[in-house]
């Protein structure tokens, strides 16, 4: 999957009122000094510093004393959002909490932005209009042809630990959205966090949580309605194992209003979600004349479902260079899939609106799908236009039974539909890659938008199959020649490295993987097949030479039959709240055989290994024959998301892992 993007192809953006700690490269090459006045910080900011903090863990990087957002509609259906944050700063960790940023583009002006800072000593800061600077977005060459999304960003002084940031802006909203999402929930604690809807007559709101139950709000007669919150705990998953993406836990509120010639329909189903784009992709998905001759050139003589959709898919996967050009509104409306067509490129969002284009030229229909790559992130429960990707979804005729059809849902209607991603350069068509499956997708269809939990794919779609002859001699070097293929998703990598790196990136690449498993060895004759054939085998010979593999212990030798394949599975003995990620579902099998030196007999081998938990599975087994050890295992992953309470289970199976990989065999002299 490329860079991720919003829901309709904007970059992903950190989403809290001052949206978030962005990289500090945001800042590279700007100096941005801070000017000292005894009395610039408001009293707002004094009142929130002044606070108490309760004891937190140490590792705690810094604590929100104050989060405060009011979120203005006027008549017009146009909005303000005003907000306010205050930062205390208790370790090195937490400064990157002081470069503070907010994106903007011609439908959002800043209309005002001010940011202050106290420091650990008491001295007071505040910083001027000329301090700020506006930069794009950074890292993203390459990706955008063009894009009038920007930051307006400042390094706030006083933000050394005991120092407190401080700041407020107001921002004009996009006029066509009538929702508004709170998050209040974030990587470091807070202790208070607000947010204000004021509407003018006539408006009506709907409130939908995520994560968290739902809280009445205050009334302000007539000056709006007010949510507040207390006391909230950070997500941080740095250090947590198979963790989750925070995003997938962390709380909020979507609200969603209407008003008089703003908005006709409840926004608070998904229905009306699918209702409100609706219009956006109308006209975009037309088939040209153009389109319409090359989908016919791509499906000739093609009357299987399968092999159509797949002529067309891959077009648009491997031919369509994925480039965004963010302007328009927000971002959140496809380019005219003719336009796309006669450019080549177009973003996520443009790619779904061409392959949807392309295969109604030859009768087939195909919808747009909102995705996010944030397995958890997309609550069923709360409809909203929070995501960060688009993708595709195909519909399949009643009665076509292709085994080659994995990635399938079936809607709330009974049509069926394959899932797939056109950006996804390196998934086969008819699957659906990792980070998608197990999550939430919405079937954009107008009047039947829906929510839909998208596949886990079977295990034998996504493989890794190595075999190997070794020949171990007396002093220890161990020699032979391995046969590596891969399938699925876990060949996606190998596959980008041998396309696209030289001879330098993948020779290192190769040494970085046997140096897991090896202290002094070489790699030569190194061959790879199949490096684009995605349907088949991605393919990797090499002779391999290992030296002092075989531990020498007086008349003993210690040789590990698991000769290569480090699962490292990370786990750590701490209490688990978190759901437990396991990524991707997988099969892996090794299939070793290690002649010994002449001389030596197998003395001991280690024991079998079975082990079944149902969401995984794990055996190995090593025999002798003649004077040949001979070690096999598979492991089979067959979920991807596990509750806290199996924590134990995946800790029994680390260890199981790791004691066999580790385990040796003992050759004793004659």
């Amino acid at each position: 999957m490329p860079v991720a993007f919003s829901p309709l192809g904007r970059p992903k953006l950190p989403s809290r009122c001052q949206a978030g700690a962005v990289c500090a490269a945001l800042l590279l090459g700007f100096t941005l000094p801070a000017h000292a006045k005894t009395d610039s910080v408001p009293d707002w900011v004094r009142s929130a510093a002044a606070q108490t903090i309760p004891p937190y863990p140490a590792d705690t990087n810094a604590v929100v004393l104050l989060d405060d957002t009011t979120y203005r509609v006027d008549p017009d259906g146009r909005a303000v959002e005003h907000c306010r944050r205050v930062v205390k700063i208790l370790r090195p960790q937490g400064r990157d909490e002081g470069i503070i940023h907010v994106n903007f583009d011609k439908d959002t002006k800043i209309l005002s932005m001010n940011v202050w800072g106290i420091g650990p000593d008491g001295h007071e800061y505040a910083m001027k209009d000329k301090d700020f600077v506006d930069a794009g977005f950074p890292g993203m060459e390459g990706a955008f042809e063009f894009a009038d999304v920007k930051f307006r960003v400042a390094r706030a002084p006083g933000n050394d630990p005991g120092g407190v940031i401080a700041y407020e802006y107001e921002q004009r909203e996009r006029p066509y959205l009538t929702e508004k999402t709170w998050f209040f929930q974030e990587d470091i604690p807070s202790l208070s966090q607000s947010f204000t809807l004021q509407l003018p007559p006539g408006y009506t709101y709907g409130t939908v949580w995520a994560h968290h139950s739902p809280s009445e709000a205050a009334n302000l007669e007539g000056r709006g309605w007010r949510w507040e919150m207390k006391d909230i705990p950070g997500i941080d998953l740095e250090r947590v194992p198979l963790s989750p993406a925070p995003e997938s836990l962390a709380a909020r509120m979507t609200v969603h209003y209407a008003g008089p010639g703003v908005v006709a329909a409840d926004r608070s189903t998904w229905k009306s979600v699918g209702e409100w784009y609706d219009p956006l992709i109308r006209d975009r998905v037309a088939a040209t004349p153009e389109i319409a001759a090359k989908a016919q050139e791509l499906t000739a003589g093609k009357t299987d479902f399968y092999d159509k959709t797949e002529a067309i898919g891959e077009f648009v996967q491997k031919q369509v260079r994925y480039v965004a050009i963010e302007v328009g509104i927000g971002g959140y409306q496809p380019h005219a899939a003719g336009d796309i067509f006669h450019n080549r490129y177009g973003d996520c969002k443009d790619k779904a609106t061409l392959l949807s284009a392309m295969l109604s030229a030859v009768g087939v229909h195909a919808a747009l799908m909102m995705v996010d790559s944030r397995r958890g992130f997309v609550d069923p429960d709360a409809p909203s236009l929070e995501g960060d990707h688009m993708i595709a979804a195909i519909e399949v005729p009643k009665g076509n039974e292709s085994p080659r059809l994995h990635s399938m849902v079936t809607a709330s209607t009974g049509r069926r539909y394959l899932i797939f991603d056109p950006t996804s350069e390196k998934t086969v068509f008819g699957e659906l890659e990792h980070q998608l499956q197990g999550s939430y997708g919405i079937l954009m269809e107008g009047a039947d938008t829906q929510v839909i939990q998208l596949p886990v794919l079977d295990p034998a779609l996504n493989t890794i199959r190595r075999t190997a002859s070794f020949r171990l001699d007396a002093d220890g070097v161990l020699k032979g020649t391995v046969t590596e293929k891969r399938f699925g998703d876990v060949s996606e990598l190998r596959r980008e490295v041998y396309a696209k790196g030289d001879a330098k990136e993948q020779t290192d690449f190769l040494d970085h993987m046997l140096g897991r498993d090896f202290t002094a060895f070489s790699a030569t004759d190194v061959k790879v097949e199949n490096v684009d054939a995605l349907h088949k085998d991605f393919t990797l010979t090499y002779s391999l030479s290992a030296e002092r593999y075989a531990k020498a212990m007086g008349s003993l030798l210690m040789v590990r039959p698991r000769v290569l394949g480090d699962l490292d599975i990370d786990t750590d003995r701490k209490p688990r709240t978190v759901p437990i990620n396991l990524d991707e579902t997988m099969q892996a099998t090794d299939e070793y055989s290690i002649e010994i030196p002449d001389g030596y007999s197998v003395d001991e081998i280690p024991d079998p290994v079975k082990l079944d938990l149902g969401f995984a599975a794990y055996q190995s087994d090593v025999q002798v024959t003649g004077n040949t050890l001979h070690y096999k295992r598979t492991y089979t992953i067959r979920q991807i998301t596990l509750p806290a309470d199996r924590y134990a289970d995946v800790q029994k199976l680390a260890g199981a892992i790791a004691a066999d990989e580790a385990s040796s065999a003992v050759l004793k002299k004659k």
